[in-house]
């Protein structure tokens, strides 16, 4: 009778932080399915601003068609059609559980903080504002990719209309890589990396 009471407390234990993932993960797809997605990435730099569809960054992404404005705005990249093609397409992929827990960790916190300053929604005064948003379309976007995500997909399930890219708050990170590749692994390896062994 011992025995069994302590198997049950054993299985309760290894039961409850499994149902609790499951739990938070569950109330997260129910919110982020609720909201809207983003349409319009607004481009900020000094003073001024230029904005640009979701869709056509969708379809340059997928055959290389750009709209002259678009193509304007990649050209100041200094990056070729095909380097952006492959950053837009680069897929991720992490398991839902481990992402929920790589956004609500320590690191996920740095991770988060860092890119709330180059990537928010508009009027956005605080750095929780920006996480939660950060936090909403990445879940989402592997949610909806089947754990997977890339750029699009991030963007597209960005839960505010307009999202804000500060390429002034960019460029300070872009000091401390050598290219858009390294700046993504900046981002996503090096962090990911940490949750899987802890």
């Amino acid at each position: 009778m011992q025995l069994e009471q302590l198997s049950n407390m054993k299985f309760s234990r290894n039961l409850i932080p499994k149902i609790f993932i499951i739990f938070i993960t569950s109330l997260i797809f129910y919110n982020t399915n609720k909201v809207q997605s983003a349409e319009d990435i607004k481009i900020i730099y000094s003073v001024f601003s230029r904005t640009v569809t979701v869709d056509s960054l969708k379809n340059f992404a997928k055959d290389g068609t750009s709209s002259n404005k678009l193509k304007r705005i990649l050209n100041a990249t200094g990056s070729t059609d095909i380097e952006i093609q492959s950053v837009l397409n680069k897929n991720f992929e992490i398991p839902i559980t481990i992402a929920s827990k790589l956004v609500n960790s320590e690191i996920g916190k740095v991770f988060l903080k860092r890119l709330s300053s180059i990537i928010h929604p508009p009027n956005a005064n605080d750095e929780i504002t920006g996480m939660l948003a950060l936090k909403s379309s990445i879940i989402k976007g592997l949610y909806i990719g089947n754990e997977k995500i890339n750029l699009i997909k991030f963007f597209e399930s960005y839960p505010t209309k307009t999202v804000i890219l500060n390429v002034n708050a960019l460029s300070k990170v872009m000091k401390k890589v050598e290219s858009i590749s390294e700046l993504l692994n900046f981002f996503t390896n090096e962090p990911l990396d940490k949750i899987k062994k802890g």
